[in-house]
């Protein structure tokens, strides 16, 4: 009898939606990082005048650490979570809580988080492409979340 690992077992059983959620949030990971690396070393990617109308941000570090880190890191972190679904001693009270692991919040937070950056954007900047492309990546992420596939591959306990 063959034996079949871990890995290709988890694959084996992962719904489509939750295949898509590991696009989505490795497309928004590396790209985030590579907008927030721009930013925090102001390489030019942006209208120098935008950052003059935004209160309380006096330079694109901020901006660059928030896309970078919260978006970019924090959306491979979660799709590591999806995809492996390890079960992690610190987080188990917060799944408990929940009734799901943590990548599937971190799904949605990052969804509705994206949304959000994108709307704030939306107040200061004019409409362009990339808003159009992350703000449907953040409708995505939080669709995806709320689907009963995604939510029932992701309930805890993963085992």
């Amino acid at each position: 009898m063959a034996t079949v690992s871990h890995t290709a077992r988890a694959v084996a059983h992962r719904p489509a939606t939750a295949t898509a959620a590991l696009a989505v949030l490795g497309f928004l990971g590396i790209t985030a990082i590579a907008g927030g690396v721009g930013f925090f070393f102001d390489i030019g990617m942006r209208d120098p005048d935008w950052l003059d109308q935004i209160p309380l941000v006096v330079n694109w570090a901020l901006p660059g650490l928030v896309l970078g880190v919260g978006f970019g890191l924090g959306s491979l972190l979660t799709a590591y979570g999806v995809a492996r679904r390890p079960e992690w001693v610190w987080l188990s009270r917060l799944e408990r809580g929940i009734g799901h692991h943590w990548a599937w919040l971190g799904t949605l937070l990052l969804g509705i988080g994206m949304l959000i950056w994108v709307s704030l954007q939306l107040v200061w900047i004019d409409l362009s492409f990339l808003h159009v492309i992350y703000g449907a990546v953040g409708a995505i992420l939080v669709a995806l979340a709320s689907t009963r596939s995604l939510r029932d591959y992701l309930t805890y306990p993963t085992r």
